[in-house]
């Protein structure tokens, strides 16, 4: 919001990709942002607000393309109806070994209009032994998705400085990516309900309460309006995208991580039956105390008793690491660090 210094217009958004050795998926919004009003100052409460108009006010830009390079492979793709466009990159040329982050060139064409920006893209190193894919609203960052009120002003209202996260979640996301020996550079990717229009929100707040960044690729298109002020059902959206994920990470193990306050426990479970042996763990954050959810969670845990995946009801982040560093996914040193966390930011 604050890049275009008010002056509006078209803008190409990526956001930040993932990929193997042999492609990368880029994603991004190409929308039209208005210009902020003269009266309105460039700092204080005033502007603040004006920015969270400007950002719900965002209109995508249908049918322009957008090309993308990375190293020597090229594609392009069109937006669709709300200006979102899709990238799949076949790597057809290696990128450097030696690297996880790569950034590609994205270039907007318009008629005789060019738009230029950046993307970045993680690529694991081939000795990766671990996915974590992990939940963000009320697993990560305290959003209150039971509220619907609460939760969108939280949502689009509430700075990144503002926002919550549950006492223990840096440390730990910090001891998954590292892993035991503490250069395991895992890959760790984000999933939400929640829609685009928060995705530099939700940067911001990781960097500020430094969580390991991934791709937060998994938001959505809301479909507000005036008209019908909550959003599109989503069914199957999440189990989909893990689906995909799965699948382009071939034969990775991974861990699936989720709060007891939605459907994420019966999403997970339905992947371990799909992909049996992919997932070896399930932790679910407790994030309420209703009797009947937690026997419907302890259903679950059996029907999977008979895997090699165990589903964790957590209390705290401490029961999540607690677990990790028996099964030699984390160390002794980074399970004490989550623990002290736990203390001082509870």
């Amino acid at each position: 919001m604050k890049r275009d210094l008010g002056r509006g217009g078209i803008v190409v958004h990526p956001y930040r990709g993932y990929g193997s050795r042999r492609e990368v998926f880029l994603m991004g919004r190409v929308f039209h942002q208005a210009a902020l009003g003269r009266a309105i100052p460039h700092h204080g409460m005033l502007r603040d607000v004006a920015d969270v108009v400007r950002r719900l006010a965002r209109r995508g830009v249908s049918g322009v393309r957008v090309e993308a390079r990375l190293g020597a492979n090229r594609t392009t793709a069109t937006t669709d109806r709300d200006g979102f466009f899709d990238l799949h990159l076949p790597l057809e040329t290696p990128l450097p070994q030696e690297r996880v982050w790569h950034q590609a060139e994205l270039q907007l064409v318009r008629g005789d209009e060019r738009v230029h920006c950046y993307a970045e893209a993680y690529i694991p190193p081939s000795e990766t032994d671990l996915l974590v894919i992990s939940d963000i609203d009320d697993t990560v960052m305290y959003t209150g998705v039971a509220d619907r009120l609460r939760m969108l002003y939280r949502l689009f209202v509430q700075k990144a400085h503002q926002r919550t996260a549950f006492p223990g979640v840096a440390s730990l996301y910090r001891a998954l990516h590292a892993g035991a020996e503490g250069d395991a550079r895992r890959p760790i990717l984000y999933v939400s309900q929640g829609p685009w229009s928060i995705y530099e929100m939700l940067e911001a707040f990781f960097q500020l309460n430094s969580i390991p960044v991934g791709p937060i690729l998994f938001l959505r298109e809301w479909g507000l309006s005036w008209r019908r002020p909550w959003p599109r059902r989503a069914e199957g959206h999440k189990h989909a995208l893990i689906t995909r994920m799965l699948t382009m990470m071939e034969g990775l193990p991974c861990v699936l991580i989720g709060d007891s306050g939605q459907r994420d426990p019966e999403v997970y479970t339905r992947i371990v039956k799909e992909h049996p042996g992919r997932v070896k763990a399930i932790y679910i954050r407790r994030v309420d105390n209703k009797p009947d959810r937690e026997r419907a969670i302890e259903r679950l845990r059996q029907e999977i008793a008979h895997s090699d995946c165990e589903l964790v009801l957590a209390a705290d982040s401490v029961a999540m690491a607690t677990h990790a560093y028996r099964h030699g996914w984390i160390s002794r040193a980074d399970l004490s660090a989550v623990r002290q966390a736990c203390v001082d930011e509870g």
